[in-house]
């Protein structure tokens, strides 16, 4: 028959002092004092019957905390919300914890988090856009300990796993359409062109590039908002009023075109609006294409034309990458485990809808 093993309860009643006393003199709670006899007691008691002190786990030893952090530009942004919630289902299926931090496109605040990354040491981390350029060499080396994905253009991100998205090809879609349509001078409005957000160019490299097979390059305005925007903190309209605004300035400017093409489609529809507010028919008289394929674009009064990209899925396929991470680590445990790396992308895919017909002949 097994051997009862003993209980503090046990020790107090053996030494004649309280169950509290005997937790407090075996733990060495130093800020209570106690006689050198009790001590002693509490201390003889415990060896006479063999007890032995509840071992306490170390934070390596505790089960992992599971939670997956993901470094987000903003969280106004439809785009964004759209990745968030592709991430969160499959968090949320596999019981993961899903931890934001909402970097607002300041490197002072992303530097800030990926400092707090050492002490939180989450089991996955999720970029939702490129890092900042400064801090790409910390994050590849951050990839080798903590399983990390990063949702970017396929061209920065050869050594850590990466949904990819081919924005040249977005904006070749984008582009071939409009041209399709007969339309010869068009707009692009886009957010600012920085080396932060270099991914923007590649959109419009790639519609620019579609007409120049055409011999219109000269065709196509340019129209970026200022640098200062990024700056800012953004609001829920950031993207709308920047369209709105990018538009009138180019009818007050007397600019030439019959499309409009939105880097995203909040932009597309604040295009629409400053349109419909100068008098102008969408698309009788100007056609609009937006890019995301949100969901307020396929309502039927809206019924933006767009490119599709799959940004739910990607959120999705990021974190089943982590999380097959994850339980890679784990079933090694510390042992020499094979190297993998992740690339998915989509192909995008026109969506056309009410907001763009061909050009008008004047």
């Amino acid at each position: 028959m097994t051997k009862k093993k003993a209980t503090s309860s046990d020790v107090a009643e053996h030494a004649g002092v309280s169950q509290a006393t005997v937790s407090m003199v075996l733990n060495h709670k130093y800020n209570v004092s106690f006689s050198r006899e009790t001590v002693q007691k509490v201390e003889q008691a415990a060896r006479e019957l063999g007890y032995e002190l509840p071992r306490h786990r170390t934070r390596k030893e505790n089960k992992k905390e599971k939670l997956i952090v993901v470094f987000c530009p903003t969280i106004t942004s439809p785009y964004y919300v759209l990745l968030l919630q592709g991430i969160e289902s499959v968090a949320n299926e596999e019981g993961y914890g899903v931890f934001i931090c909402n970097t607002q496109r300041d490197a002072h605040l992303e530097e800030k988090y990926l400092r707090m990354m050492k002490n939180i040491r989450p089991q996955g981390i999720i970029y939702a856009c490129n890092p900042n350029p400064d801090f790409q060499k910390e994050v590849e080396e951050m990839a080798k300990e903590i399983p990390l994905v990063i949702i970017s253009n396929k061209e920065k991100t050869t050594t850590v796993d990466a949904i990819n998205q081919d924005n040249t090809q977005v904006g070749r879609l984008m582009a071939r359409h409009l041209l399709d349509l007969g339309h010869r001078d068009v707009a692009f409005i886009t957010p600012p062109l920085t080396r932060r957000q270099w991914q923007r160019s590649r959109r419009v490299d790639g519609f620019v590039k579609e007409f120049e097979k055409e011999g219109l390059k000269d065709h196509v305005i340019i129209k970026a908002a200022d640098e200062a925007v990024d700056r800012r903190s953004p609001r829920t309209d950031s993207e709308y009023s920047m369209g709105y605004q990018l538009t009138m300035e180019l009818l007050k400017e007397g600019r030439k075109f019959t499309a409009v093409a939105g880097q995203n489609d909040m932009m597309a529809y604040g295009a629409i609006d400053a349109l419909q507010a100068s008098r102008l028919h969408v698309p009788k008289d100007v056609s609009v294409i937006g890019c995301d394929n949100i969901f307020y674009s396929g309502i039927r009064r809206i019924s933006l034309t767009t490119i599709d990209h799959y940004v739910a899925l990607k959120g999705r396929d990021a974190c089943d990458i982590i999380i097959r991470k994850i339980n890679m680590n784990d079933q090694f445990n510390g042992m020499s485990r094979p190297t993998s790396l992740y690339n998915i992308e989509y192909t995008p895919k026109l969506i056309i809808r009410k907001t763009t017909s061909y050009a008008k002949i004047k």
